[in-house]
């Protein structure tokens, strides 16, 4: 039974976008991979809660799953047969809902050959079969944030939706239901693509291959391929929009009398000079070197916000010089 994705986020069916958010990244935090290395659980749990925070998090997903439960992918098509046989869903949500007159079951389309044979021939007559274009197909896929920051390529293990080769897509032969397709015109078959991200992407951008969906009928297009991105959270470096922010750790020293201190960046490792006088958690801009623009030229900027590092023991003679500024009323 597919799990609730409030319930593995941990939140109500009422929850707003920031708790959803807010949720999201406490648990991904705590379940990454990086933090549980070898953990096949954690891997596990991480994965699903990227697919419950994908689902919520897009306001669209979050309605067709609110209504339709783990069927959310298939709307479209359900509500598609419903327009198509002129029924009504009666309801029900992802808590054990209930269905009248219709019942979609994508590994069992057997049940729904007519339905589905007119959706994909618009009626199948004999006087000629409309052009219509393909679904556009949605592909989650996980990258991390260097990924996410250079580009990067999946090849992925899909499914193919194509016409039946015995029934040539109409459902039919000689007036009887097709056995191959079982009436609907179309068969599956698995397929291997290598897909392109480009630099920029972020959690939930959607990333459109042409003409990689569904296949569309009547001499229609085929509809789109969206790959439905999800950027790993990064263990140093934390994104808004485009810009990154980071802890930088500062000797006390350095943050008192000013000097240097090296600032890690998606490609290298930078100076970044520190005045005098310091205050920890102050950020410092170093533009250009955050995420790159999605489509676009340029990049986002780094914050460097400092962290004062206090010294874990003392020798005597620092002792001494720190006792000095403490009479000095520093």
């Amino acid at each position: 039974m597919a799990k609730d994705f409030y319930d593995v986020l941990g939140v109500r069916r009422g929850a707003s976008e920031k708790e959803v958010r807010a949720a999201y990244r406490k648990l991904a935090r705590k379940h990454h991979p990086d933090v549980n290395p070898g953990d096949k659980g954690a891997e596990a749990r991480f994965k699903e809660i990227n697919q419950a925070n994908e689902v919520l998090s897009d306001a669209d997903k979050r309605a067709k799953y609110d209504k339709y439960g783990d069927r959310w992918e298939y709307a479209d098509q359900i509500e598609e047969a419903q327009r198509q046989r002129g029924q009504r869903y009666a309801g029900g949500n992802a808590n054990g809902a209930t269905y009248q007159d219709f019942d979609f079951d994508i590994n069992d389309l057997g049940d729904l050959g007519s339905v589905f044979g007119s959706i994909f021939r618009r009626g199948g007559s004999s006087t000629g079969t409309a052009s219509r274009r393909g679904a556009d197909v949605q592909q989650p896929v996980e990258v991390t944030l260097e990924e996410a920051f250079h580009g990067t390529s999946r090849m992925l293990e899909m499914i193919a939706t194509e016409a039946c080769p015995t029934c040539g897509g109409s459902g039919e032969i000689a007036g009887a239901t097709c056995h191959t397709c079982r009436g609907t015109g179309m068969v599956q078959r698995p397929r291997r693509l290598e897909v392109k991200i480009p630099a920029g992407v972020a959690t939930a951008s959607k990333v459109r291959i042409a003409r990689e969906g569904t296949p569309g009928a009547g001499g229609g297009q085929n509809g789109d391929l969206l790959l439905v991105i999800s950027v790993h959270p990064h263990n140093r470096f934390e994104r808004k929009g485009d810009d990154l922010y980071e802890d930088v750790d500062v000797p006390v020293t350095t943050a008192v009398l000013g000097g240097e201190a090296e600032v890690p960046t998606m490609t290298a490792r930078v100076m970044l000079k520190i005045p005098p006088l310091t205050q920890n958690g102050r950020a410092f801009k170093l533009s250009g070197l955050g995420m790159p623009h999605l489509g676009r030229d340029g990049k986002g900027d780094l914050y460097a916000r400092v962290r004062v590092r206090l010294p874990d023991q003392l020798d005597d003679r620092q002792r001494q010089a720190f006792e000095q500024l403490k009479e000095a009323g520093v």
